[in-house]
C-alpha cells in the first residue's frame, strides 16, 4: 500500500524539525512557500516532490504505490505538469492511478512480445 501525502507532509516536517522554513527550503532546494505547502498536505509538482523525496532520503516509488525492489530499467510512464504547484489529493491520486496502469499495461505489452 502507497504511503499517503499526510505521511509524506509529516515526513518533511520532521525533516525540517526545528529549522526555520527558509534554512530548511534552502536545504532542500525549494522555496520556503513551497515547503509549507507540502507540509499542509498540498501535493507538490514533480519535480519538487523529486527534489523533497531525496530531501528525506525517501524512494519516490514508496508514494506511488510501485514496488521499491523494481528495476531502474523497467519500462516506465512519465508525465508531467507544470501549470499549477500544487493539485487537490483526490486529481494527484487519480493521476497517480493512471500513470501506474499505463505502466502495467506497458509491461505486459513487454511479456507479450518477449522483451
Amino acid at each position: 500500500m502507497p504511503l499517503s501525502i499526510d505521511e509524506f507532509s509529516r515526513l518533511v516536517a520532521a525533516k525540517r524539525g526545528d529549522r526555520g522554513v527558509r534554512a530548511a527550503a534552502l536545504d532542500a532546494g525549494v522555496s520556503p512557500a513551497t515547503l509549507s505547502r507540502v507540509e499542509n498536505r498540498h501535493m507538490p509538482d514533480l519535480e519538487t516532490f523529486a527534489k523533497l523525496c531525496k530531501w528525506i532520503d525517501r524512494d519516490p516509488r514508496e508514494f506511488l504505490g510501485m514496488e521499491v525492489g523494481e528495476p531502474h530499467d523497467a519500462p516506465s510512464a512519465v508525465v508531467h505538469f507544470r501549470k499549477k504547484k500544487t493539485v487537490k489529493q483526490e486529481t494527484a491520486k487519480a493521476l497517480g492511478e493512471l500513470i501506474l496502469a499505463a505502466q502495467r499495461a506497458m509491461r505486459a505489452r513487454d511479456e507479450l512480445v518477449g522483451r
